[in-house]
């Protein structure tokens, strides 16, 4: 058996220090949620969260990492590249937004999704990781009211960073955790047997940035697939036969379909390219009774 993450209950750990004006909104919890959400209005029940910050390239999707452009530019720190050490946890404060969010989704009986780390990968490989992602597995188990969105470019870490739970009930995995990986192009395409081999509620490709064909990718086992062009100074421009080629695929296997932008120099352009509006999602597991 591969080995996993050992069991761990939330402490309330000191936070490494915060840095001033705009790095606060992920110290406060909620600023940046609440823009993030605000840009996103097709998609009301979507919100953010990034445990920690920093990350590193690991394959030509990443060239225009717009978390490191975020990170560098905007927030002004230094965490990206080799050099784990500099990854920035964010603060406890924060951190207690989930268990809101929960305590709302479960008062309405309407769960929220969460997309966990956009500015990180929760399975970078990496030993400064290890207790801040045990505590994040806590977080998780404690909000069974909302999905959560794992995303990550390394999808050969997921099985043996998995809390020791993961299986440890009647579906052989934790419900409410969506698992994903990116497949910016043909060339990666084998995330997704690594992906499909771990047990999910829900199996994803965020085909982002797409800057090749990725009609080779194998969809079996997947439930969704996400699709946008890359935007920011220089994109890479995505041939809208990709996303078309990729849209009828999906509908040739059921498996939901997300187009979320054309390649652009602005972020969120272009969503009705393919001619129609594109925002499907998977169906959430059965809450009632909550059984595990």
């Amino acid at each position: 058996m591969i080995r996993r993450e050992p069991a761990f209950h939330l402490t309330e750990a000191p936070a490494p220090r915060c840095v001033q004006t705009f790095k606060q909104t992920l110290a406060k919890g909620g600023g940046a949620n609440e823009r993030s959400d605000r840009n996103r209005m097709d998609r009301p029940h979507l919100k953010a969260f990034n445990p920690w910050m920093g990350c590193q390239k690991v394959s030509q999707g990443c060239r225009f990492c717009y978390a490191e452009v975020l990170t560098k530019g905007r927030m002004q720190l230094d965490v990206f590249g080799p050099n784990t050490a500099k990854r920035q946890r964010t603060s406890e404060r924060y951190w207690r937004g989930p268990l809101n969010w929960n305590r709302q989704a479960q008062t309405r009986r309407d769960p929220l999704r969460v997309f966990c780390a956009s500015l990180a990968d929760v399975f970078e490989d990496a030993p400064e990781l290890n207790a801040w992602r045990r505590e994040l597995w806590d977080v998780i188990d404690r909000t069974r009211w909302l999905d959560w969105q794992l995303l990550t470019k390394r999808p050969e870490n997921i099985e043996r960073m998995l809390p020791d739970t993961w299986d440890a009930n009647s579906f052989g995995y934790w419900p409410h955790v969506w698992l994903g990986t990116s497949i910016e192009r043909n060339e990666v395409r084998d995330r997704s047997h690594i992906l499909t081999a771990v047990p999910a509620h829900v199996h994803f490709i965020s085909y982002e940035p797409a800057i090749g064909p990725a009609d080779d990718v194998d969809l079996e086992g997947i439930s969704w697939v996400i699709v946008g062009g890359e935007s920011g100074p220089g994109y890479r421009p995505m041939k809208l036969s990709w996303a078309r080629d990729m849209q009828t695929r999906c509908a040739e296997l059921s498996v939901r379909y997300f187009f979320k932008q054309d390649s652009s120099h602005r972020s969120e352009q272009g969503a009705d390219a393919l001619g129609r509006i594109y925002r499907d999602y998977p169906e959430s597991w059965n809450r009632q009774p909550l059984s595990f």
